[in-house]
C-alpha cells in the first residue's frame, strides 16, 4: 500500500475575498470599484497602501474631497478633540461652539458680500444635496420653476440635480453652451466662441419668440469637473453674472468640486471677480467627511421654517474636519500653491501632447488637471478636433494603475484622463506623477492599436 501525501492548497489572499464578496453584493450601479479592483487599508497625504501590499499615488482624492490629501495631522486632531471633548455628534441643525467656529471660518474666506451679508444652509451630506435646496431656495425666492444650465455640467445624482447636468433631458431645463474650446459648440474656440455663447444666453432670454421665459435660477461650474476639465473663461463667467443680475435671475455657482484653494485660488469665482447669488459647496469644505451647505444672498431667504431640513446636517466631526481644513489652506497659501505647482504641471501635460498625437488638448486649473485622449487614426474636423478614444482613455487609467498611480476619467465618452491630487503635494510627488503618467501614456499607446480594439495587461503595483 502506497501512501501519498496531501498538499495543502494555498487561501487565496484575503484582498481578492473581499473584492469578490464586493462584487456578489454590491449593486450594479458600483463605479469606481469596477475600474480600481484595490482594497485600500492605510493612507497617508497623497499614498494610499492596498491590503495586497502595493502602494499608490492618489490623484482621486476622493473626487476632490480631500484637499489636505488622507489623515492629515490637522483634520486628526481636530475629530480626536470633539471626540474626546465628550460633545455630541448628532445634533440636527442646534448651534454647537464646533458649527459657530466652522461657520466663522468658512464665511472669513468667502467672496466680500456673501462674507458680510450672506445666510447659510446646512444641507446634508452630499454636493447634491446642496444643488437641490439651492433650486429650492431660488424657486422659493421668485415664484418661478424653470432653470438654466449648461452643456457638459455635472450636479450630482439626486433627481433635480441630475435633471440639471449633461445628457439628462427635462423639460424644466433649459440646456445652454458652455465654452469649450477644443470642442467648440461653434466651431470657433477661444474668446469668440465664449462670446458666441453669451450671445446664444442672451438672446434666449430676450427673444419673445424663443420659448424660454425667465427661469427661477441660471447654474454652472467655474470648471466643468466631470465633464472632463474645462475651465470657464473669466470674461464670459463676468457676462453670465452680467447677464442674470440685469435680468434678476438667480445666479448658482456649484462650487462643489471646485472649493477650497483646487483651482489656485480660495473659491473659483475668485478669479474673475463675480459674486454669486448662491454658492453650492461640498467636498473639501469636511475635510474629508460628508458636509454639504449653500451660501446665499440674504434677499433670497424667503424660506419658512422646516421649508428644508435634513437629519444629518450637524454632523460635528465633518464641521471640525472642515475648519480645520479651510483653516490650514488660507494660513499656508495652499490655494496659490496650487495655482502655481498646477501651472507648471500643465506645462509638462503640454509637452507630453506635443510629442503624443493621441492628446487632443490638454487644460485645466491649478491642480484640476485633464488631457482628452482621441482617436489618433482618424481625420480631425474642421477646428482640428479629432473624435473622442474612450477606449484609450480605459488603457491610460489601467497602465496607470499598474505604476501605483490612481487618476479618473471624465468627459465625452469618458475619454479625459483626470488629475486630483491634494494641495499638499511636493514638487517631487508632482513629478513622480507626471512620470507615472508619461510611462502608461506610452505603455498603453503600444498596446491598443486603436478604439476598435486593445491588448489585456496586467496588475502590478510600484512603491513611491
Amino acid at each position: 500500500m502506497v501512501l501519498t501525501e496531501t498538499v495543502p492548497t494555498a487561501a487565496p489572499p484575503a484582498h481578492e475575498g473581499i473584492l469578490r464578496r464586493q462584487s456578489l453584493r454590491e449593486s450594479a450601479a458600483r463605479t469606481y470599484a469596477r475600474a480600481l479592483p484595490i482594497v485600500p487599508v492605510r493612507a497617508r497625504g497623497l499614498t494610499i497602501e492596498g491590503a495586497d501590499g502595493r502602494r499608490y499615488l492618489d490623484c482621486l482624492s476622493g473626487a476632490g474631497t480631500l484637499a489636505l490629501g488622507h489623515n492629515h495631522p490637522v483634520v486628526l486632531e481636530a475629530i480626536r478633540t470633539v471626540l474626546d471633548s465628550g460633545a455630541p455628534l448628532h445634533v440636527l441643525d442646534l448651534a454647537t461652539p464646533v458649527k459657530d467656529a466652522f461657520t466663522t471660518e468658512l464665511f472669513a474666506t468667502l467672496p466680500g458680500e456673501l462674507a458680510e451679508k450672506g445666510r447659510i444652509q446646512f444641507c446634508g451630506p452630499a454636493g447634491t444635496d446642496a444643488v437641490e435646496a439651492a433650486f429650492k431656495l431660488v424657486r422659493t425666492a421668485t415664484g418661478r420653476d424653470g432653470l438654466m444650465a449648461f452643456s457638459g455640467a455635472y450636479h450630482g445624482m439626486t433627481s433635480q440635480a441630475l435633471a440639471a447636468s449633461g445628457g439628462a433631458q427635462h423639460t424644466s431645463v433649459v440646456r445652454l453652451p458652455y465654452p469649450y474650446d477644443y470642442r467648440c459648440p461653434f466651431q470657433t474656440g477661444g474668446e469668440r466662441g465664449a462670446e458666441l455663447a453669451a450671445r446664444w444666453t442672451q438672446s434666449l432670454l430676450d427673444d419673445p419668440k424663443s420659448g424660454v421665459s425667465r427661469p427661477a435660477g441660471m447654474i454652472l461650474e467655474p470648471v466643468q469637473g466631470e465633464g472632463g476639465v474645462i475651465p470657464a473663461p473669466d470674461d464670459w463667467l463676468r457676462r453670465m453674472r452680467e447677464i442674470s443680475a440685469a435680468r434678476r435671475i438667480p445666479l448658482i455657482v456649484d462650487e462643489v468640486q471646485t472649493g477650497v484653494g483646487r483651482t489656485g485660488a480660495f473659491w473659483a469665482v475668485d478669479h474673475s471677480g463675480i459674486v454669486p447669488d448662491v454658492l453650492v459647496l461640498s467636498k473639501a469644505i469636511g475635510g474629508s467627511l460628508p458636509l454639504a451647505v449653500i451660501v446665499y444672498r440674504e434677499e433670497l431667504d424667503a424660506w419658512q421654517p422646516g421649508a428644508h431640513a435634513g437629519t444629518f446636517r450637524g454632523n460635528q466631526l465633518a464641521m471640525a474636519a472642515g475648519a480645520a481644513t479651510l483653516a490650514y489652506v488660507r494660513t499656508n497659501g495652499l490655494d496659490r500653491r496650487a495655482g502655481e505647482l498646477g501651472a507648471r504641471m500643465l506645462d509638462r501635460l503640454a509637452s507630453l501632447a506635443a510629442a503624443h498625437d493621441c492628446i487632443g488638448d490638454v487644460r485645466g486649473r491649478g491642480l484640476m488637471l485633464g488631457i482628452e485622449l482621441v482617436d489618433r487614426t482618424a481625420d480631425a474636423d474642421a477646428t482640428g478636433a479629432r473624435p473622442a478614444d474612450p477606449q484609450l482613455a480605459a488603457a491610460v487609467q489601467q497602465a496607470c494603475l499598474e505604476r501605483g498611480l490612481i487618476v479618473e476619467l471624465g468627459g465625452r465618452q469618458s475619454a479625459v484622463v483626470r488629475l486630483l491630487p491634494p494641495l499638499t503635494i511636493t514638487d517631487e510627488q508632482a513629478d513622480a506623477i507626471l512620470d507615472r503618467l508619461a510611462d502608461a501614456l506610452t505603455a498603453a499607446v503600444r498596446t491598443t492599436p486603436g478604439p476598435t480594439g486593445s491588448s489585456p495587461t496586467t496588475m502590478r503595483g510600484t512603491s513611491p
